[in-house]
């Protein structure tokens, strides 16, 4: 398996994360989980940074459109980059398919897109528990053609497209191109995927499963949450499906992938599973693990999510050639 550790993590870095986590961890057990409050409310909560973490910063030279969709018109937030675009980047944001907005995280597509050159376009689909599956997946795979066909007239951007996204946003970015390939025929339309701490079996790898009440953002309670907020009344067999769990799909014909992972993330087997099977199938594929990092790490002021956003740009700009 070709799993690395970024070339460049050093003492110090480990050291502030683990000094970081400790102060999360305080945090989060000062208030209710997650698991235990109403989605509407953590979202409402969350926008307006009234909880524990920092309220999102909406730059204003974004641009939200409107693409079409079968449930109804599809939002897509538009960042640019300074320079001329040399292509289009496809985002799906994280939040456990419940929470998140694609407009909660412009100020890391906007570094995303001056440090690549790559327009970002991020899709705004519909959540659980409110519309669970299939309305997230369907909302991508709308958007995704959508934007294949006209996103290179309607973001004056070069016809060059990459895919990715962070948790619920990376297996959603991965049940997206398996539909594009079986369902559209859009082989080799899409070069890259930047897939970062993505859930990929939502039935639970081992590490999942193993990871107990130990909240770093994530436990195993609120991973079992946010899959029943998604899949209500799916069995143990149904949530096999690789249109639900993209790790027991065929996964040849896929584009080149980078996964980041941390060590203190319970879906760390994810990553390394999912990579490992993507590289068997045929395709290009590099799993990077960081040492301390926690779920949502790359969202953190870390040296390590600089670091780790630095090789996920690296990763886009070479697949660029």
């Amino acid at each position: 398996m070709a799993t690395a550790q970024v070339t460049g993590v050093d003492q110090k870095d480990i050291d502030e994360a683990r000094a970081f986590n400790a102060q999360l961890e305080a945090l989060i057990a000062s208030v209710p989980s997650v698991h235990t409050v109403p989605a509407p409310v953590t979202r409402k909560s969350r926008r307006e940074g009234t909880g524990i973490f920092p309220a999102p910063v909406f730059l204003a030279e974004a641009v939200d459109i409107d693409v079409p969709g079968r449930g109804g018109p599809i939002k897509v937030r538009v960042i640019r980059p300074d320079q001329k675009p040399t292509g289009i980047y496809l985002h799906l944001h994280g939040g456990g398919w419940t929470l998140g907005a694609h407009d909660m995280q412009d100020v890391l597509l906007k570094q995303l897109a001056t440090e690549t050159g790559l327009v970002a376009a991020s899709i705004g689909y519909r959540l659980g528990p409110e519309n669970p599956y299939p309305s997230g997946p369907d909302d991508c795979e709308d958007a995704v053609l959508h934007l294949l066909e006209h996103g290179p007239r309607l973001l004056d951007a070069p016809a060059w497209f990459a895919i990715g996204g962070e948790s619920a946003g990376a297996h959603l970015s991965a049940v997206t191109l398996l539909r594009l390939r079986d369902r559209h025929g859009t082989k080799g339309r899409i070069t890259a995927a930047n897939l970062v701490f993505g859930a990929y079996d939502l039935n639970g790898t081992p590490s999942q499963l193993l990871w107990g009440e130990r909240n770093l953002v994530l436990s195993r309670s609120i991973v079992k949450w946010f899959v029943d907020n998604f899949l209500p009344g799916r069995s143990f067999e149904q949530r096999r499906d690789p249109d639900i769990s993209p790790l027991y799909a065929n996964l040849s014909d896929m584009p080149a992938a980078l996964f980041s992972v941390g060590t203190l993330d319970c879906l760390i087997d994810d990553s390394l599973f999912m990579s490992e099977r993507w590289r068997l199938a045929g395709n290009v594929a590099e799993v990077v693990t960081y040492p301390e990092a926690v779920h949502g790490f790359t969202a953190y002021p870390l040296g390590l999510a600089r670091k780790a956003n630095a090789r996920q740009f690296e990763f886009l700009r070479n697949a660029m050639g």
